[in-house]
């Protein structure tokens, strides 16, 4: 069961992906990243790269900032594989996400962290 909840998760991802992100969204994603438990400042990491990824700060393809947008969409969105409103479960799937792309991404996180440790 967990399987097809993952594989219903990064479909999700997929398509969110594809939707435009606004400020509001991100300042949502940040209310509630403590919700996230461990992966609390993984997607921490992860707004921040958004951000200046998009502002041109850092330099990033369009499909690494699509797949970072997903995931802060997929955390923020009412609609994902196990709805948050379920005590305890309601959050797997987004933690389960942010680690999904924290692996996916993982060299381009760590010259991330490089260009953040110039500044």
């Amino acid at each position: 069961m967990f399987n097809s909840k993952m594989n219903l998760a990064k479909n999700l991802l997929g398509n969110l992906s594809e939707e435009s992100i606004s400020e509001e969204d991100l300042n949502e994603a940040e209310k509630k990243s403590s919700n996230l438990k461990g992966k609390i400042n993984d997607f921490k990491l992860l707004l921040s790269m958004f951000r200046d990824g998009v502002s041109g700060k850092y330099k990033i393809s369009s499909s690494t900032l699509a797949t970072i947008g997903g995931a802060i969409l997929y955390v923020v969105s009412p609609i994902d594989a196990i709805p948050d409103v379920i005590p305890l479960l309601g959050w797997t799937d987004d933690i389960a996400i942010i680690g999904f792309v924290m692996n996916r991404l993982s060299k381009e996180i760590e010259k991330y962290k490089e260009f953040k440790k110039q500044k």
